[in-house]
């Protein structure tokens, strides 16, 4: 029998016990702007004190209100699965919900100061200069588009400092998360980590974001790791910018050397494409290598079924350029970096979440229904083969722009190739009809509710609601997967110390430099020694214009960084004083394939596009185009055949014949930023060492010139031989150009480059060549 004394001890343990057990699991901190809340072995919850949401307390656990209903939901319930709570979500929104949901917003600048292109932005219907605005405030378009259109997927360009964007994040998280749902933003962005030729390394650490080469750069090193290692930290530095989706990578296999988006691309092998592919995409969506985190990043890769074999280099972003063209019957290359590479990732998250098509029109390649239009709004491609024969159940996102009308086949506006027939909203509905889920640079959501009723008016209210919840359920798993419905917030401190911080820097660093290759190093010019006297050529810059129309006045300037080269050679002014020449110049500039002029002339419009600085007259092209057939144009046949075209920077040709000159025997060292394949014929020659980059610091340049790092890269395409190899290449087939062969016997073919021992045969080469 216990005592009095033991059956008190024993009540007060039980009632501890009690008292402990029914304590909340959670506890609660203020930051600057929104409330943390820290679930123990659970969920840490964000949420504004601004916004209508309170916390719901469930089995001693904390979970947000976002529906403000004062029941626990289970897309609230951070405890279920992603597909659990998509589902969930899907079935309680409306029509409008959803419709806003399948947006992608057009172009987004923090903060917005507009131009003659996307057109006026206005904070409190001033603009941003006149309005008192902060730079992190939502513009009135911006509260527009996610009060009123829904919208909850946003595409970001530049931003004035990492804090803020984040500051910017936090203000538009705050404002949705009080609205219908409390459907957070998922803000995107295309690739934002390109390298500053003039930035020295140190001086760049901290503050911006890490440089890294280009993807093809990458690419050059023939190393996913190093790819692997970008995808791990661009990810950390795009969410502590707000950033949860890359509109990335490019894996288009690089089959048609003139196109003018070669340089995004990871080169023309399906192999190296591939698994260069999936290590980005790896990098990008798993945390720490474990699956998804609040450090991933969805990756949208782009562009199914691969946007490389535009038909004479022409690009598919105007409608001269809107046929991709197989005369190689190859289609299956193309989507091995696809079917083999993102789609098969060595990670936990399995494959990308969003695919993108191109604007092209895959020409004859829809074998069911035979429709030559877009590849968003073709549903052989979407459904059949996509989803259906390579079973895809990802988001599938349209290319910007491509339900806008086009004025004619030159201006940089809509991009509706092959259904310029049909009306704003009917383009919507046959995109849904194919199987896409979202549409690219969309801010308006009345022409897809226009495009739902058109699909009830056909199959019924049944078939539509339930086609809507299935794209609704695609997109809410991406943001699930992201953790934003938990917390969207950042810490603006920690975002300026994620950003560019100097182990991120170093990374891109070293991958620069492991992605310059030396073509060519005649009586071993190079290394050049330190300290050495370096003659350093001008280089004369044509006056250009941009996609958008804005013109780059001519100038003539200094290549590289003149204070940097000082770092380690004594630059000379007179060519007969120095040791050796430094010559800095870009591939041929040989046009975009069309111009006006040539139709006030009388002539159809197409020009070749030349990869010669020289003169090139299209002898030995197609009699007649592969595609054609533009309701603007009254002919189908695009030919260029006979038409005479020069690279606008020619100059460069003469620069580096013109220093050779100067300097007789003694080196010449050119160094060319190439962004496409060229012909090397007419400068080889003239050169005693050739470095090509493809976007790098010119520090890196340098340490590979003068010795501090040995080059490693090897070319991920081929380089041409001349312009008849390149118009008899096919558009579709990759590796099928004559390599130019020079002086050293050396071919400048796939996976060739040179080290300071001489052509480079390693297990990367015996791997891919």
């Amino acid at each position: 029998m216990q005592t009095i004394k033991q059956q008190f001890q024993l009540g007060s343990i039980l009632l501890t016990a009690l008292v402990v057990g029914c304590s909340p699991k959670f506890t609660e901190e203020t930051k600057d702007g929104f409330n943390l809340v820290h679930n123990e072995d659970g969920k840490t919850l964000g949420y504004s004190p601004t916004s209508k949401v309170s916390l719901l307390t469930v089995d001693q656990y904390a979970f947000k209100d976002l529906n403000q209903n004062g029941t626990l939901d289970p897309y609230e319930d951070w405890r279920l699965s992603t597909i659990e709570r998509a589902a969930d979500l899907a079935s309680k929104m409306t029509v409008e919900q959803i419709a806003g949901l399948m947006l992608y917003s057009a172009h987004q600048s923090i903060p917005g100061g507009g131009n003659s292109f996307f057109g006026p932005v206005t904070y409190g219907g001033k603009p941003y200069a006149e309005s008192g605005a902060e730079a992190s405030d939502l513009s009135d378009a911006q509260k527009k588009f996610l009060q009123e259109d829904n919208l909850r997927h946003v595409l970001i360009t530049s931003v004035e400092t990492p804090g803020i964007s984040a500051q910017w994040n936090n203000n538009a998280q705050a404002l949705v998360e009080g609205i219908g749902m409390g459907i957070p933003v998922n803000t995107s962005s295309d690739p934002r980590h390109g390298s500053d030729s003039y930035a020295e390394f140190n001086a760049g650490a901290g503050g911006k974001i890490s440089m890294w080469p280009s993807t093809l750069g990458v690419a050059a090193s023939f190393d996913p790791a190093i790819m692997k290692q970008f995808g791990d930290v661009a990810s950390q530095e795009y969410r502590a910018l707000g950033i949860a989706t890359a509109l990335s990578p490019q894996i288009d296999l690089a089959t048609e050397p003139r196109w003018s988006r070669f340089d995004g691309t990871m080169g023309e092998d399906p192999q190296l494409a591939a698994d260069m592919a999936r290590a980005y995409v790896d990098g990008f969506q798993s945390t720490d290598g474990n699956g998804w985190g609040n450090q991933s990043v969805n990756a949208m890769v782009k562009h199914w079924p691969g946007g490389g074999p535009e038909e004479g280099g022409r690009d598919a972003h105007f409608g001269y350029g809107s046929y991709a063209a197989y005369p190689g019957n190859n289609l299956k290359d193309h989507l091995i970096p696809f079917t083999e590479g993102a789609f098969k990732l060595n990670g936990p998250t399995k494959m990308a979440t969003a695919v993108m098509p191109y604007y092209t029109i895959s020409t004859d390649i829809d074998t069911k229904n035979e429709e030559n239009v877009g590849n968003s709004y073709n549903k052989y491609l979407i459904t059949d083969l996509l989803r259906g024969e390579y079973g895809y159940d990802g988001v599938i996102c349209t290319d910007w722009g491509i339900t806008s009308d086009a004025p004619n086949v030159y201006e940089f506006r809509g991009k509706p190739w092959g259904v310029e027939n049909l009306s704003v909203a009917e383009r919507h509905y046959k995109i849904i009809e194919a199987g896409c889920d979202q549409f690219g640079g969309n801010n308006d959501m009345g022409p897809v509710i226009e495009a739902y009723q058109m699909g009830v008016a056909e199959h019924g209210e049944e078939y539509m609601r339930e086609r809507f919840e299935t794209s609704a359920v695609r997109l809410l798993r991406n943001i699930f997967n992201t953790g934003l419905f938990e917390n969207p917030y950042l810490d603006v401190a920690e975002t300026e110390e994620t950003v560019g911080k100097a182990e991120f820097m170093a990374a891109g660093y070293n991958a620069q430099l492991k992605s310059i290759v030396m073509l060519k190093n005649q009586a071993k010019s190079l290394p050049m020694e330190a300290k050495k006297k370096v003659y350093v050529p001008q280089r004369y810059v044509a006056s250009t214009t941009n996609w958008f129309g804005i013109q780059t006045p001519e100038r003539t300037e200094y290549p590289f960084n003149m204070d940097m080269v000082e770092k380690y050679y004594e630059v000379v002014e007179n060519p007969e004083d120095a040791d050796f020449a430094l010559v800095g110049i870009t591939n041929p500039d040989g046009g975009v394939g069309y111009d006006v002029a040539d139709t006030e002339k009388g002539g159809n419009g197409y020009v070749p596009i030349s990869l010669q600085y020289g003169t090139y007259t299209a002898t030995t092209a197609r009699e007649t185009s592969l595609a054609g057939g533009s309701p603007f144009e009254d002919f189908t046949n695009r030919s260029y055949k006979d038409k005479t075209t020069t690279a606008s920077n020619i100059s460069d040709m003469a620069l580096v014949t013109e220093t050779k000159h100067k300097m007789g025997d003694k080196p010449v060292v050119v160094v060319v930023k190439v962004s496409k394949p060229m012909v090397f014929a007419e400068i080889e020659s003239s050169a005693d060492a050739i470095l090509v980059q493809m976007g790098v610091q010119d520090q890196a340049i340098l340490d590979i010139i003068s010795g501090k790092t040995e080059p490693s890269a090897l070319l991920p395409f081929q380089m041409p031989n001349s312009m008849l190899t390149v118009e008899s290449q096919f558009e579709d087939v990759p590796r099928d150009m004559e390599p130019y062969t020079d002086s050293a016997g050396n071919s400048y073919d796939f996976a060739y480059g040179l080290n300071w021992s001489g052509v480079i045969d390693d297990e990367r080469t015996q791997k891919y060549k």
